[in-house]
């Protein structure tokens, strides 16, 4: 029950947004007592942290998927973008946004966490480009991670919408590949920039 509490609660936070959300409407919802809710859950904050906990195993889980298909570094990280698009399709507010405004300690937490695992994933993304011909050889992969990862990060705790967050990124995601690739990494990205509404 603990499980499909935090399941609905998730679609419902992305739905309608963090702070929206009551336990009255998780109860309604799910035909269920707010008593049976409070069996699992002290107050909402646990539930939030619960359901944050849940989508950052989802994310890092599909992170991984995608990776295991070795796509060309451009193209892993339009996947990686068309993932995250898929999964936050319903949610109007950026969630982000919505955690860092209204769970500030839950957020700090979760950026921690998300900052050590992600890095891993871009390190991938830039020594892969490296070796392929994607980027250049010259670039400082520290560095890189560092600017790439407080960009994303900026972006989403500064847009209230998630479209707004959306389109952003792609901006950032296009910057970044400028910024660091080859002739034949450009090539490639502007193939994805060509396709209409990516």
């Amino acid at each position: 029950m603990k499980d499909k509490i935090v399941e609905r609660a998730t679609e419902l936070f992305f739905k309608m947004g963090f702070k929206s959300v009551t336990m009255d409407d998780i109860a309604a919802d799910m035909s269920i007592s707010k008593k049976t809710i409070y069996k699992y859950f002290s107050n909402k904050e646990d539930l939030v942290s619960d359901s944050v906990t849940l989508i950052h195993s989802k994310i890092m889980s599909m992170m991984h998927d995608v990776i295991a298909k070795d796509y060309n570094p451009i193209k892993e990280n339009f996947e990686i973008r068309n993932m995250f698009k898929e999964m936050f399709h319903i949610a109007e507010a950026s969630p982000v946004y919505q955690l860092r405004k209204f769970y500030p300690e839950i957020y700090q937490h979760i950026l921690q966490v998300q900052f050590t695992q992600c890095k891993h994933f871009v390190q991938h993304n830039l020594e892969k480009g490296i070796e392929r011909g994607y980027y250049r050889a010259d670039i400082n992969v520290t560095e890189c991670i560092g600017f790439y990862y407080t960009l994303m990060f900026h972006i989403n705790e500064t847009s209230p919408l998630e479209k707004e967050a959306w389109q952003r990124e792609l901006y950032i995601l296009e910057y970044h590949t400028r910024a660091i690739g080859t002739p034949k990494g450009i090539s490639e990205l502007e193939s994805y920039l060509s396709i209409p509404n990516i």
